[in-house]
C-alpha cells in the first residue's frame, strides 16, 4: 500500500489543487452549497487514493463533476 506524503510542499500542493478544483466546480454548479462541493472534492480524493487510482486534479475534477452532477439532476422539482 502507497505511503502517504507528509511533506509540507506536498501537503501546500495537495491544498492548492483541491482549492482550484472546488472553485471551478462550485462556478459551474451554482445551485449546491459550497460546502458540498468541497466535501464531495475531498470524498473523490480519498476515494481514489483507498482504491490506488492515479490522482490528478483532473481525474478529481471529472469524478467530483460526475457525482455533482448526479445530486443536481436527481433533486426533485420545485414547487411553485
Amino acid at each position: 500500500m502507497p505511503t502517504l506524503a507528509t511533506s509540507s510542499t506536498a501537503a501546500g500542493t495537495r491544498a492548492g489543487t483541491r482549492e482550484a478544483v472546488t472553485a471551478r466546480l462550485a462556478e459551474e454548479f451554482i445551485t449546491v452549497p459550497l460546502v458540498t462541493v468541497e466535501r464531495c472534492v475531498d470524498d473523490v480524493r480519498a476515494c481514489t487514493e483507498h482504491l490506488g487510482v492515479d490522482v490528478t486534479p483532473v481525474s478529481i475534477e471529472r469524478i467530483a463533476r460526475e457525482h455533482l452532477l448526479a445530486l443536481v439532476n436527481s433533486a426533485p422539482p420545485s414547487r411553485r
